[in-house]
């Protein structure tokens, strides 16, 4: 699989060259752009086209990105509304669309070929609406995103919503065949199981996000510090056509020294390899 460091790791600093050249030293060859405006400040010029330069020049690959969460610098905890295109409310979906687009239009300056994104927020429950409401969505970023050489991919999260069975209704009953899925092993490890996620979502995985946790809530551990059987995890990603690309998305706040983030991300790809 090949390894891809999310910058979610980061999130409390701006993203700048010394963050990517640890990924680089640490055994990533690309990495998972997380856009997040404290962060990634993807409607500023300047800081999209320092980003773009470094990538110019150097290997490690703009691999994909993740879609905004917030649109507003503190991760909402001013109290401006999730980035949810499934909300009840119209224009919050149109607002939450929009602030999509715009993180998309990076990739005009920065390559990278895949955009992850939520159908929702993390207790989304599952109705007719909402499986409209997400088609919708996806049918309009896929779209707005295919211009721009970016596939789209929706992950599953800890909601009724976007349970493995639940995305695949969505993909299928809407033949949204250019859409893949981003499988997160941490949610699938809390339920259904991450064996039944790989079967259920099968061919459509096109990369995963790794992280640990004890099964009862998201942790973003590193792998090994919970409780997943990695050994068994391997075994089910065997099973899918193509190898996914296995990108770690480890917690910003779990207080990890400084000098010891390269070996702890290096030691986790070598035990994904």
């Amino acid at each position: 699989m090949l390894p891809i460091l999310s910058t979610h790791l980061f999130l409390k600093q701006r993203l700048h060259p010394g963050l990517l050249e640890t990924a680089a030293r640490s055994g990533a060859r690309g990495v998972e752009l997380f856009a997040a405006r404290q962060h990634f400040d993807y409607t500023s010029r300047e800081h999209v086209m320092e980003l773009a330069a470094w990538f110019a020049s150097n290997p490690l690959e703009p691999y994909s990105m993740h879609a905004p969460l917030f649109p507003d610098r503190e991760m909402g905890r001013a109290g401006a509304p999730a980035v949810n295109v499934v909300d009840p409310e119209k224009s919050r979906r149109i607002d939450a669309m929009d602030e999509i687009k715009r993180a998309l239009e990076a990739a005009e300056h920065i390559p990278f070929k895949k955009l992850v994104m939520h159908l929702g927020e993390k207790y989304e429950s599952w109705s007719l609406r909402t499986m409209e409401y997400a088609t919708t969505a996806l049918e309009h970023l896929g779209a707005f995103a295919r211009p721009l050489g970016v596939s789209v991919l929706v992950e599953n999260l800890t909601s009724d919503a976007t349970t493995p069975e639940h995305l695949v209704t969505i993909l299928e009953m809407a033949h949204l065949d250019q859409i893949g899925v981003c499988l997160d092993l941490g949610h699938a490890h809390i339920a259904p199981g991450i064996a039944e996620a790989v079967a259920t979502l099968g061919k459509r995985i096109a990369e995963v996000h790794v992280h640990d946790n004890h099964g009862l809530k998201d942790e973003h551990l590193w792998p090994g510090d919970g409780t997943i059987d990695w050994a068994a995890t391997l075994e089910a990603l065997k099973s899918l056509p193509a190898a996914p690309a296995a990108v770690l998305e480890i917690g910003y706040d779990l207080n990890d020294a400084t000098a010891a983030i390269p070996d702890r991300i290096q030691m986790s790809f070598e035990k994904l390899a």
